[in-house]
């Protein structure tokens, strides 16, 4: 295996509804700088993976609406590096693209795949895991997932079950479950054999389009090549014609929970997943009484475990609030209990659907 065998696939088409109202739907949380730094969770993602991964290697599938926004974000990346989806249809599709497409470039490749919205405090560890995991899967027909070991019982995350152990920090997998009752997620970190499952995979391009023929016939019948159509002028045609008939499914559902070829490589890298306004509250700095002030300024009273987040150089005055997020963008005003965040994208529905799309 040489890096040019090396690909990575950072999939940045979501609209981050449970952001909402700062993500939307033309500028979702991908394309923002939640922690001002300059770089957005995209750009951030793109950075991380450059340093290991030849950049004209790196890809992006995206929504088509988002084309402009990663030109204007990744002036690294050429045209043909970002692969834009006509129609969303879950991670699947997505994935098994971008698979047929690696493929007909390097028949070798060997790839990671990554959510453009995670974030990395130990990334050196992190690209440590990474190639070792691309080495892993070059050399053997698996399909690699990273396990995050758990510091509490998370109830927004899926979780892997750890079976026997293959040497090298791998294990083969046992199960996996979806985001767990509260109860059932105490039970999971106690056991010390269960793992969060990070969203992030690795695979031989050859072992991931096996496993998407054999698990999801009905996708490859869509997507799979009756002739060299990929990486040519062909290709936009033929993805514009056969994507949106694709089936909405995601790749945890339909191959890595029924394959039975999957392992886990194991890891803590101070990972997060961005998904939601809490867990950007746990990765935030607190004032002595739990409150979280980002991006404007605040005067807090008798308060405490609220979030606030306004557009820069707003005033937040907060007086006997407990437990509240308390968002502002531009003609949104949220205030909900931080607790109830899962109400969000009823909120989003709600608002479109009384109000049009002016508002989300």
């Amino acid at each position: 295996m040489t890096n040019q065998d090396n690909y990575c696939v950072i999939m940045g088409g979501g609209i981050g509804s449970r952001f909402w109202p700062f993500s939307r739907k033309t500028l979702p949380k991908q394309f923002l700088d939640f922690f001002g730094t300059g770089r957005s969770l995209l750009q951030q993602t793109f950075d991380r993976f450059q340093k290991v991964i030849p950049t004209e290697n790196i890809f992006i599938v995206t929504n088509a609406m988002y084309a402009d926004l990663v030109k204007e974000q990744l002036l690294e990346v050429s045209e043909n590096q970002i692969l834009l989806e006509p129609a969303r249809r879950n991670t699947a599709p997505c994935i098994a693209w971008a698979s047929y497409h690696i493929r007909a470039l390097n028949p070798n490749a060997n790839i990671v795949v990554a959510p453009s919205d995670h974030l990395i405090l130990k990334e050196d560890e992190f690209l440590a895991a990474i190639e070792k995991g691309l080495d892993f899967v070059s050399r053997s027909e698996k399909l690699l997932t990273l396990g995050i070991k758990p510091n509490r019982p998370e109830t927004g995350y899926g979780y892997i079950q750890i079976d026997e152990p293959a040497g090298g920090n791998f294990y083969k997998v046992k199960t996996f479950t979806e985001k767990p009752e509260l109860e059932l997620a105490k039970v999971f970190v106690e056991s010390g054999e269960f793992y969060w499952n990070s969203g992030l995979f690795m695979w031989n391009v050859n072992t991931i389009i096996k496993a998407s023929e054999d698990l999801l016939p009905e996708l490859a019948s869509k997507l799979a090549p009756g002739k060299d159509i990929y990486a040519t002028d062909k290709e936009k045609a033929f993805i514009e014609e056969n994507f949106p008939a694709c089936p909405n499914v995601s790749i945890d559902f339909g191959i890595m929970e029924k394959a039975d070829n999957v392992y886990v490589s194991l890891g803590d890298f101070g990972w997060s997943d961005l998904g939601t306004w809490g867990s950007l509250y746990d990765l935030s700095e607190r004032d002595p009484e739990g409150n979280v002030t980002l991006k404007c300024h605040s005067l807090i009273y008798n308060s405490k475990d609220n979030m606030v987040v306004l557009p820069k150089g707003k005033l937040a005055v907060i007086d006997g609030l407990e437990g509240f997020l308390i968002a502002e963008s531009d003609n949104v005003l949220l205030i909900c209990r931080k607790d109830e965040e899962h109400a969000i994208r009823k909120y989003v529905n709600d608002a479109q659907m009384q109000l049009g799309d002016d508002f989300i």
